[in-house]
This record gives C-alpha cells, sequence and structure tokens, in this order.
C-alpha cells in the first residue's frame, strides 16, 4: 500500500452513515512542542477533506507528499478520524531565529459535500536549544539529520579534493564561518560514491538546510540513494553522505548519516504481545568504539510518557548489551484497531506509533548524539470472524440482536430486509432500535437491532398452535478511509406458542354475583376478590369450581368483599371487584368489575310498635365505624353492628322517633347519623363526606 493511501496526506477522508446537513463546521486544533518537533493536533474531521499547506511571505503552498518528505512533515490519522501533524522544528519553511526559536505557519482548509470551505490559520513557535552534536530524526516518511556545522581552517582542502574529513574532530573546533556555502553532497552506498549537486538532489527529493550553526540533510525514506544494512541481524536503512562546503579556493565535508529501523525483521508478535528490538548500538551511527548510552525515553505519538503512564499502560521497555526491547499489548491504550476485508472476510490488524529516543555520548569525541525514532508498527491481519447474537425473548414480542465484533473504523450503513433497503436514519424512524456500542477501553465495537414482532418486515406462520415469527436480513457495512463496504447476511427466528390470556366475565341475580374465568393457555395467576386474594377457605365459601378450562365462584352482595355504592329507597347498589396477577410480579394481567342493585328491605314496622332499620357502610365513607352510628337519641345505638353495617331495633315512641298524620297513615321518622361530638371530630381529621 502506498504511503498516500496508507497515511493520506494530501487529504483525509472520514465517512460516517448517519452524517446530516449541519451547521457551520468547527475543527479543534492544538499544538505541542515535542523537543525537536512540533505537533498539531485536528480533529475530529467528520467526513470532511483535509488540506494543508505552509504560509511562507503571505504565500500558502500546498503540501503534497514529496514536499512533505523533502521539508520534514508527516500526518498520520488516529481511530476516531482526528488528524496529527508532525512537523519538524528545522523544516524547510520554518522562521529560524538563532537556531533557538523556531516558528512555523499553517493554513488548513476544510472542505466537504455538507459545508462550505472553511480555512484555519495556525501559528506555533517552539524553543529548543538543547542540541546534540548531531540529531536524527527516523519518521515514516523521512529521514532527517541535523549535525553541528564546524571546520577548522587546517582541515580545509583545495577545492578540487574529494578527501573525506573526520567531522567529530572538526566539530570539536570553531565552527564552520559564514562564507562556506554547500556545493556538493555525496551518498556513500554498497556500489560506491554518487556526487549530486545541491540542485540535483533538491530535484531528487532530497532537503538541505545551512543554518547559522547546524547542517540539515533531510532524505525521503524509500530514496534510492538509501540502502539495507543489518545492525545486530535487525535490518535498518542506511543513509550515509558527506555535504561539501567551499569557500573561494577552499573546500571542506560535514559527514552526516542516519540508520532506522524496519519492521520486518525488528518486530515480532505473538497472539497479545508486541516486542520491537531496536539496535542498542546502531552501527553505522557509531564507529569510534565505546560510547555511553545516557538516556532512553519511551513515548506514544511523539509524545514521552512517564513511568507511571507507561506502567498503568503495560508498556515495557529494557535494554540488554545488544538490544533495546519494547514489549506493547496487542490492544494497549494509544494504538487502534484497523478493518480489513479479503476474500469477502473480515479481519483486523492493530496498529500503534511507538517513540524511542535515545541520548548517548562518544567517549573518544565526546560529542553527543539525540537518537528519536517515529515506529509505526502494524500487526499481522488477524481474522476476526463475526457473530450475530439472537437475544430475542419471544414472549416480549421484540427481535434483540447483536453484530460484532467490530473495529471502530467500521460504519453501520444500511440494512436489507425481503422488501427493501432501509438505512439506519430510516430504521430509527420507522421504530427499530439501532444503537452502537464501544467496548470499554474503546477499542471495538458492535451494532444492536431490535425489530417488533409486529412490523410488515418480519414473516410470520402459525403451525400446530405455534407461531413462528422469521427475519431475513442483510447488514450494510461500511469500513472507513479505504471506503470498503461489506456485508453480513443473517436469519433469525423466534416460534411463539399462540396463547390466549384468561378472561373474566360475570352477572348478578337477586341475591349473588356470578363470575366465570376461562384459564386462557400458558399463564399462570392468581386470583383477587376484592381485596382479597382467593385462598382455598374463601374459594369454599364462594361455592369455587373448577373443570380445567374455567372456573367459577358465587358472591352473595351482602359479602365483605362488594362494595356498596350507593343506597336506594328500596335497593342497594352494589359492585364486586375480580383481579387476576402474575404470582411472581404482582403485575395485574385482567382485572373485571360488575355492579347490580339489589332489592333490600332497609326499614320495617312491626303491629307491636316496634321498628327495625338497616345502615349500610359506603364505599365513600372507608373510614366509618358503623358501631358508632345512633338514632335522633344520642343513647339509642345499633342492636348489632359490624364492619359493613348497623342494625337498630326501636318501638315508635322512642329515640327520639316524631310522628306525622297523613290522611290514611300515620307516618313515624327517625334519622340514622353520627353524633355531634364525632361528627366534629370527624370533620377535623377527615375529608370524608359526613354520614347521615
Amino acid at each position: 500500500m502506498s504511503w498516500l493511501l496508507e497515511l493520506g496526506w494530501l487529504c483525509l477522508m472520514i465517512v460516517f452513515s448517519n452524517i446530516e446537513a449541519q451547521k457551520k463546521y468547527a475543527l479543534n486544533i492544538s499544538t505541542k512542542c515535542l523537543g525537536n518537533i512540533m505537533r498539531v493536533d485536528v480533529g475530529p474531521l467528520e467526513g470532511n477533506l483535509l488540506e494543508v499547506a505552509v504560509v511562507v511571505n503571505n504565500t500558502a503552498v500546498v503540501l503534497t507528499p514529496s514536499l512533505a518528505s523533502q521539508c520534514g512533515f508527516s500526518m498520520k490519522t488516529d481511530k476516531l478520524g482526528n488528524a496529527m501533524i508532525y512537523i519538524s522544528l528545522q523544516n524547510c519553511f520554518a522562521q529560524n531565529v538563532d537556531d533557538k526559536m523556531f516558528a512555523t505557519a499553517l493554513h488548513l482548509r476544510v472542505h466537504g459535500n455538507l459545508f462550505e470551505d472553511e480555512l484555519y490559520q495556525v501559528a506555533e513557535t517552539c524553543r529548543y536549544d538543547a542540541w546534540a552534536s548531531r540529531e536524527i530524526i527516523c519518521d515514516y516518511n523521512y529521514v532527517e539529520i541535523s549535525v553541528k556545522r564546524a571546520a577548522p581552517d587546517e582541515y580545509a582542502l583545495p577545492q578540487t579534493s574529494s578527501k573525506s574529513i573526520n567531522s567529530r574532530r572538526a566539530a570539536e573546533k570553531q565552527p564552520l564561518d559564514a562564507g562556506f556555502r554547500v556545493t556538493t553532497v555525496l551518498f556513500f552506498t554498497p556500489e560506491g560514491e554518487k556526487a549530486m549537486s545541491v540542485a540535483d538532489a533538491q530535484r531528487s527529493g532530497y532537503g538541505i538546510g545551512n543554518t547559522p550553526t547546524r547542517l540539515v540533510l533531510r532524505s525521503p525514506i524509500m530514496a534510492p540513494e538509501m540502502y539495507i544494512q543489518d545492525v545486530a541481524q535487525i535490518p535498518m536503512r542506511v543513509l550515509s553522505t558527506s555535504t561539501i562546503f567551499e569557500k573561494k579556493w577552499l573546500a571542506t565535508q560535514i559527514d552526516a548519516a542516519a540508520a532506522c529501523p524496519m519492521q520486518e525483521g525488528s518486530v515480532f508478535f505473538t497472539p497479545t504481545t508486541i516486542t520491537w528490538y531496536l539496535p542498542r548500538q546502531p552501527d553505522p551511527l557509531i564507529t569510534s568504539g565505546p560510547f555511553n548510552l545516557m538516556a532512553v525515553h519511551f513515548g506514544i505519538n511523539g509524545q514521552r510518557l512517564s513511568a507511571a503512564v507507561m506502567q498503568a499502560h503495560q508498556y515495557f521497555v529494557s535494554i540488554d548489551d545488544y538490544f533495546i526491547v519494547t514489549t506493547i499489548p496487542i490492544g494497549a491504550a494509544g494504538g487502534y484497531f484497523k478493518s480489513h476485508i479479503k476474500d469477502d472476510q473480515y479481519f483486523i490488524s492493530y496498529m500503534i506509533e511507538p517513540m524511542l529516543e535515545l541520548l548517548w555520548t562518544d567517549d573518544s569525541t565526546h560529542e553527543d548524539t539525540r537518537y528519536k525514532v517515529f515506529f509505526h508498527i502494524s500487526t499481522d491481519l488477524m481474522p476476526q470472524p463475526l457473530q450475530l447474537i439472537d437475544n430475542t425473548v419471544p414472549v416480549e414480542q421484540m427481535f434483540n440482536l447483536i453484530l460484532g465484533q467490530f473495529a471502530s473504523d467500521v460504519v453501520l450503513m444500511n440494512i436489507t430486509f425481503p422488501s427493501g433497503v432501509l438505512s439506519t436514519a430510516e430504521c430509527s424512524a420507522r421504530g427499530f432500535n439501532v444503537m452502537e456500542h464501544m467496548s470499554p477501553n474503546g477499542s471495538m465495537k458492535v451494532f444492536t437491532l431490535q425489530v417488533p414482532f409486529t412490523d410488515p418486515v418480519v414473516l410470520e406462520q402459525t403451525q400446530n398452535g405455534v407461531v413462528v415469527y422469521s427475519l431475513h436480513l442483510v447488514f450494510g457495512l461500511l469500513v472507513l478511509e479505504e471506503l470498503v463496504p461489506f456485508s453480513y447476511v443473517a436469519y433469525v427466528e423466534a416460534a411463539v406458542r399462540n396463547t390466549v390470556p384468561p378472561s373474566i366475565s360475570g352477572g348478578c341475580d337477586k341475591q349473588n354475583f356470578y363470575v366465570l374465568v376461562k384459564h386462557g393457555t400458558d399463564y399462570n395467576f392468581q386470583t383477587a376478590v376484592g381485596k382479597r386474594f382467593m385462598t382455598p377457605s374463601l374459594a369454599q365459601q364462594y361455592n369455587y369450581m373448577d373443570n380445567g378450562t374455567h372456573f367459577s365462584f358465587v358472591v352473595p352482595f351482602n359479602a365483605p368483599d362488594v362494595s356498596v355504592e350507593a343506597i336506594e329507597e328500596s335497593s342497594i347498589r352494589c359492585r364486586l371487584d375480580v383481579f387476576l396477577s402474575n404470582p411472581e410480579t404482582n403485575a395485574k394481567i385482567k382485572d373485571f368489575s360488575v355492579a347490580c342493585n339489589f332489592p333490600a328491605t332497609l326499614t320495617e314496622c312491626f303491629p307491636n310498635g316496634t321498628m327495625t332499620a338497616l345502615a349500610i357502610k359506603l364505599e365513600s365513607v372507608p373510614s366509618l365505624n358503623p358501631a358508632q352510628l345512633t338514632l335522633v337519641d344520642p343513647l339509642c345505638g345499633p342492636s348489632y353492628s359490624d364492619d359493613s353495617h348497623s342494625f337498630f331495633v326501636f318501638t315508635v315512641n322512642s329515640c327520639g322517633t316524631t310522628r306525622k298524620f297523613l290522611p290514611n297513615a300515620m307516618l313515624y321518622e327517625n334519622e340514622i347519623s353520627l353524633p355531634d361530638a364525632l361528627v366534629m371530630r370527624k370533620d377535623l381529621n377527615s375529608e370524608e363526606p359526613e354520614y347521615q
């Protein structure tokens, strides 16, 4: 895969399935100075194109892949589509102040189908004055060598000479004065020596910088003049050069060499671990004998990590006599999984970019070297068989599916049903629940889908009392960046017995309520009459009968489970409530109420001058105590009472009974009520109506 396709320098494009028209787009941009490089974090791009240009003398120069490698720029993306631009402080366009302050200005242009072009200006100045005698940067698209410019006059050569000089000894002397200019670059390879003029070298993609105190040489990582050499059995890309400076009749040379590791031969994988071997003595950078390794720093994406962070993420770096060994768990934070489609099968690889920064001193020359390697690691393709998990609970009348696992760069575009193709937005609008769920560490994700059995896309067949619901569907998926579509075909079904819920019916005669309950099918329930569950003793009291398909019972209108709604002149209106509920959850399955008027004699007169009266407690006064009722004379209480009624027996000439003469009869009247003291107390403590 070419570098442009893999890392997308010129344009980065991330496409999401559910992008809708939005308002003005806004990037989140930040900058960081990280030693001899600067990093610009841009993102998330959210499906838009990013064009990067460098501003020089108020002119924006668009960076192409070749210009980026020639001038010290690289760009990567993370799993969320955030772009990271890495910039050498000594890039071709930097404003350099005394090799201590470096300023770079960028124009970032974002454009896409849903947005108007947006231009962002980014400028950052980084201070860096801790230069080593030699600094080497190995990035994935270029290698940079920055060497202290120094060559004394006694080492100056005649212009016609091509003899190489010892740059380490020269570095101990005075800096090369401004009169010297770069004219020629010599490239040394196993096949021999090759000379290029500065102009020819630049046309070949090399960058050559001559700052006040340093020589900067930059090469594309795949330049023809670079060659592969094994160092401690680790293959390294090597660049070996001498740069010729000329001044009138004098000439001098400065050697500059770099060796950058390759993934092949230096990285080894297990199913759970990445191990990276970097030679502890990366020849040909160290050729003069003993050296002292002063420091080793580890980082991710160009930024050093502390020991505590490394331990938390299980990054380990060890040093032996030959290698610096870095161990990284596959799936660790800082890296990400990438999706691949091969022969219609789904694969993933794990990608991470660790950084090793070494500082050593040559014991003989006392010169120091800072060696920084940005190492892009990608594992081999790992099969990731997709799995559809069917969590459907048939009684819930809903298909509940989980499809996964996917790397984060996969989006669900649509779902094909027998009736047609629906986008994810159309699925949601139709009542299907389509969601994306990330794993706790954010490395993988699954898609969930819920489809009601009642939707027309679900097929329904009934056989032998069983209803089979089936769903044919094709998940349409897309791998971002490369925009590679793929699909997953699925078929699920759920069987549900053709259940019939229980039902209740009933009626009345002059004395009783009659209730009939049909069991239905596959339902377990308990029965409540009024406020009491149907216990065996209550069932016996109400003449309960069950024949297997239904049961019935009879409740007298004056039973305690009956509610009295109203008292009329010659009847009582009563209501019976019956409830069926789930015995485990107490959830109501069915309820039923029946109300009837029952004939009743509430008052009666006898020839011997005795009267009887029946007072019945109404549902509307639940706190009434019938025993507290009296006639007009508060000393005349009920002869009998219980929780539901009171019964009075008195003579017509007692208890405050009044008499009224009618043309053909004599009318005796009395009144049943609560005593005044109780009424007053009741009015103060209750909102129930007065009973009279």
